[in-house]
């Protein structure tokens, strides 16, 4: 599924997801999602106990030029969160020409095909507007489902674990590590 990039680079559309900025508005769909015990711990964070800690968040971490809310194309509820980090901010070791993907979704959302219509996207516009070399992702190992959006989206298992001992749910867990090379 191919993306399609608007005037404005930061917002993308989907055939059902429109990727956009985070605003300081999205804090209650961001709590709402957040504040679910299965969902922030899957991705390394705590779930969010109040709505100001949502809004903190979006402060602090998604107002960047790499994050995108996952806005729903038939709702306009934001239910999730896509980006990346590049040399320098990501959670593993990565080439200076390289950057992470990370994403995480509702729990109502899952299993529907979202996240990997997202990172198909944003995986193309890394490479074409930012000009990455390789993508990285990672997924704890106890959230398969994470590894199989990666592996769904072309990203190859390096054979490689990490702990991510500076992330909040990450000190005993490993991560799996995934890379998607720039097409020729």
């Amino acid at each position: 599924m191919l993306g399609l990039f608007l005037k404005n680079d930061n917002v993308i559309k989907t055939p059902r997801l429109v990727l956009r900025p985070w605003r300081e508005s999205d804090a209650a769909s961001l709590f709402k999602y957040a504040s679910d015990p299965d969902v922030g711990p899957r991705a390394g964070w705590p779930v969010h106990k109040t709505q100001e800690d949502s809004l903190r968040v979006i402060r602090e971490i998604f107002l960047c030029t790499h994050s995108w809310a996952m806005e729903l194309r038939e709702t306009g509820e934001v239910i999730g969160c896509i980006g990346y980090y590049p040399y320098g901010q990501s959670n593993i070791i990565i080439g200076k020409d390289d950057a992470e993907v990370g994403y995480w979704l509702g729990k109502p959302y899952w299993n529907r095909g979202l996240c990997t219509e997202a990172l198909q996207t944003i995986s193309r516009w890394c490479f074409k507007k930012k000009k990455f070399l390789t993508l990285w992702g990672d997924y704890f190992e106890d959230n398969p489902a994470s590894g199989r959006v990666l592996a769904k989206c072309g990203f190859r298992d390096t054979g490689e674990l990490a702990w991510l001992h500076h992330v909040a749910q990450g000190i005993d867990r490993p991560v799996r590590i995934m890379r998607l090379d720039r097409p020729r």
